[in-house]
């Protein structure tokens, strides 16, 4: 049993570098992205991404906010699934809040790029894999 949830699991988050996003297909099917790690979090409840407005995953979202993410450490080969719901942010403060020198790569136009939006990932409740076994555990302040 994990005596910390939020430690455990937030240092996991912190030392990788992807992270996989599921959603729903318009069919109701699941989908599994592989994404670069989250841009921002708050403890172990809200998670904010960087993805293009015009892609697969955000009609996903937008039709069906039910979402996970998946975090694995290779290493000592434990994860941890959280489940809850993806919103799509096209507000200035949330590109701003995220934005990093660089990102024109990806959206030429910069921060105001209509083809740049922020994920925004608030978890519910997880699963989380070690040593041969899982817990299942709600997500502090769910």
């Amino acid at each position: 049993m994990m005596r910390d949830p939020e430690q455990t699991i937030g240092n996991l988050v912190d030392h990788q570098n992807a992270s996989f996003v599921g959603s729903m297909d318009e069919d109701g099917y699941p989908e599994i992205k592989a994404m670069l790690p989250p841009r921002k979090r708050e403890g172990i409840r809200v998670f904010y991404f960087t993805t293009n407005t015009s892609s697969m995953r955000v009609r996903h979202y937008r039709a069906h906010p039910q979402a996970c993410i998946y975090f694995m450490d290779r290493r000592f080969f434990r994860g941890v699934m959280l489940k809850g719901a993806m919103e799509v942010l096209e507000d200035a403060w949330a590109k701003e809040l995220i934005w990093q020198d660089g990102d024109t790569m990806y959206y030429p136009l910069g921060v105001t790029d209509p083809d740049y939006c922020v994920l925004r990932f608030t978890a519910e409740r997880g699963r989380f894999y070690q040593n041969f076994g899982s817990e299942d555990f709600v997500v502090p302040g769910a």
